[in-house]
C-alpha cells in the first residue's frame, strides 16, 4: 500500500513564503515523476510543478521564478518552496507521484491535500 503524506501548508501574508513537503511510503520499487498540483475553489485542479527522476523540472507560467520544486530520492520525498506568495496562490495543494510499487506495476498516487491560504 503506497501513501503520500503532505505537510507544510498554512496561512501566510502576501509576499511571504511556505515550504510544502510530501513523502511517499509503503511498498515502493521506484518513483518516476513527482509533482504538485493545486485546486482553488470553483476551479479545476492544475499542475503547479513537476520533477522527473533525473531532476528535470517544469512549472506553470503563473509560478515561474517564485516556486522551486526539488526531490530527495533517498527519502522518496518532494518539496515545493513557494516564495513571493500572492492571494491567487490560495488553493489546496496536492502531491502526486508516478510510482512502481513493484517492478512491472505502475500507478499515479495522490496525497490528501494541504491548504495554502495567502492573505492580502
Amino acid at each position: 500500500q503506497v501513501q503520500l503524506v503532505e505537510s507544510g501548508g498554512g496561512l501566510v501574508q502576501a509576499g511571504g513564503s511556505l515550504r510544502l513537503s510530501c513523502a511517499a511510503s509503503g511498498s515502493i520499487f521506484s518513483i518516476n515523476v513527482m509533482g504538485w498540483y493545486r485546486q482553488a475553489p470553483g476551479k479545476q485542479r492544475e499542475l503547479v510543478a513537476r520533477i522527473t527522476r533525473g531532476g528535470s523540472t517544469n512549472y506553470a507560467d503563473s509560478v515561474k521564478g517564485r516556486f522551486t520544486i526539488s526531490r530527495d530520492g533517498a527519502k522518496n520525498a518532494v518539496y515545493l518552496q513557494m516564495n513571493s506568495l500572492k492571494p491567487e496562490d490560495t488553493a489546496v495543494y496536492y502531491c502526486n507521484a508516478g510510482i512502481y510499487p513493484e517492478r512491472y506495476t505502475y500507478g499515479s498516487y495522490w496525497g490528501q491535500g494541504t491548504q495554502v491560504t495567502v492573505s492580502s
